[in-house]
């Protein structure tokens, strides 16, 4: 279930050790694992405190990869003071300005939201990937889409021919196996809810990056998919055709083929572990999402590409259990 979003007892202690034993402790957000954030409010400054509570969570990959995109130009938060043995870190607070509320507001200014987005994203992969990250490769994305035939069709009383599933992302997930292009960090959960919008210098905005305590070693194309393919708000399809070009004409790579396959297995992944934060974890608002990810994954199969997993769908999962099913009220 859900963790409340109630401080955890040795909180106050904790920020009193470093400064801030006077501060508010208020709610901010809880997100898809065990981690809660808090904002804390002493008078006229303000941070974030991060719960991620020990043996679930672990915050130092959290403080290494922060670490790495700051040596790298990028902004991530900077860390103010840990207690690594209970999960607490206190970090720099971005504010409330997330890029999905501001380009929904605007959206006559949608491209060049994204093109900031993407001119990050070549930014990043022009520097050496980061030391000691798990490699994001063909075995770990046939493992992930799995999730679809272990979650998702058991949830719907689908029978599927589960290793025929695997056969055919295998068949057309090789070819960006071995594509040769240059390896990245991967910062995997990259979307328009973790990128804030953060005031810098005359009042010039930049990007404040969250949530990237899971990054990896993996392809280029898979940050770029997950942004412009984002599970919680419609990127307009022309804007997304426009970021792929202006990602390939600045990196000189030929990204296409990766992009839609990874996409694809980005968006299966999704459908699986939306089921499952449902079912297993109490989490059913989860469920609202699924009509947008059938939406983008029905979009990806069609690129000729995919054709083999394409196949595999029409013969496993009747259209009634893709996004019209999750239009219907829970039972």
């Amino acid at each position: 279930m859900a963790a409340p979003m109630i401080p955890p007892a040795h909180a106050p202690d904790f920020l009193a050790a470093h400064g801030w034993g006077d501060a508010q402790i208020l709610p901010l957000a809880g997100d898809a694992s065990f981690r809660r954030y808090f904002r804390v409010v002493d008078k006229d400054r303000q941070a974030v405190l991060m719960d991620a509570p020990p043996p679930h969570e672990d915050p130092r990959p959290f403080i290494a990869v922060a670490e790495y995109l700051c040596d790298t130009g990028l902004n991530a938060p900077t860390i103010l003071a840990r207690d690594l043995e209970r999960g607490l870190l206190l970090i720099e607070d971005f504010g409330d300005v997330r890029l999905r509320e501001t380009v929904d507001a605007q959206l006559h200014r949608e491209a060049d939201y994204y093109a900031g987005v993407t001119d990050l994203l070549v930014h990043l992969h022009a520097r050496p990937a980061m030391d000691g990250l798990p490699v994001h490769g063909i075995e770990q994305w046939l493992d992930e889409v799995m999730l679809f035939t272990d979650w998702y069709c058991p949830a719907l009383d689908i029978a599927v021919d589960r290793d025929a599933f695997r056969a055919a992302w295998e068949a057309a997930l090789l070819p960006v196996e071995t594509d040769g292009l240059p390896r990245v960090t991967v910062l995997r959960d990259f979307h328009a809810e973790n990128i804030m919008l953060v005031a810098g210098k005359q009042g010039v905005e930049h990007y404040g990056l969250l949530d990237f305590q899971d990054a990896l070693v993996g392809h280029p194309a898979y940050d770029l998919a997950s942004v412009l393919e984002d599970a919680r708000r419609d990127v307009t399809p022309a804007i997304e055709t426009a970021m792929l070009a202006r990602y390939q004409a600045a990196t000189g790579q030929d990204i296409e083929r990766a992009y839609w396959a990874l996409a694809a297995q980005r968006n299966t992944r999704i459908l699986g572990v939306f089921v499952r934060l449902w079912k297993r974890d109490g989490k059913p608002g989860y469920r609202q999402f699924q009509p947008r990810m059938w939406g983008l994954l029905e979009r990806d199969l069609a690129h000729p590409a995919l054709a083999p997993v394409r196949r595999w769908f029409d013969e496993n999962v009747p259209h009634a259990k893709r996004a019209d099913m999750w239009m219907e009220p829970e039972a």
